[in-house]
C-alpha cells in the first residue's frame, strides 16, 4: 500500500491554478512538504509545513502557491496561482519520519523514505 498518493495535475494554460491533494496513510504528525523535478534538472524543495503548521516557501514561488494540511483528513494541499511555464514539473509530496521536524529545511524530507509516485504539472504559455 502507497503511503503518499498525490492527485490533481494537470494541463492548464498560463495564469491559472491548480490544486495538489497528498492523501496520506500515515500520520500526519510530522513535517510534511512539496517537491517538483522538470525534466533535465535535479529535484527542488517547494514547500513544506512544520508539526505546528508553520510554513515555509521557496522564494520562487512565494505568493504564488500555498501549502497546507488538514489533519482530519489526512490530506497535504498546495494551491498553485498565476501557474507559469516554469512550474512545468513532475511534483511529489514527502513526509519525513514520525514527529520530525524539518526546522525550515528540506533535508529531513529528502532523508525520509515518504515519497508520493508523483503528478505532472504542465502548464503552457
Amino acid at each position: 500500500q502507497e503511503k503518499l498518493v498525490e492527485s490533481g495535475g494537470g494541463s492548464v494554460q498560463a495564469g491559472r491554478s491548480l490544486r495538489l491533494s497528498c492523501t496520506a496513510s500515515i500520520s500526519m504528525e510530522r513535517c510534511m512538504g512539496w517537491f517538483r523535478q522538470a525534466p533535465g534538472k535535479e529535484r527542488e524543495g517547494v514547500a513544506l509545513v512544520e508539526l505546528d503548521g508553520s510554513t515555509s516557501h521557496v522564494a520562487s514561488v512565494e505568493g504564488r502557491f500555498t501549502i497546507s494540511k488538514d489533519d482530519a483528513k489526512n490530506t497535504l494541499y498546495l494551491q498553485m496561482n498565476a501557474l507559469s511555464p516554469e512550474d512545468t514539473a513532475t511534483y511529489y509530496c514527502a513526509a519525513a519520519l514520525a514527529r520530525a521536524r524539518c526546522d525550515g529545511g528540506f533535508q529531513a524530507l529528502r532523508d525520509s523514505p515518504y515519497w508520493g509516485q508523483g503528478t505532472q504539472v504542465t502548464v503552457s504559455s
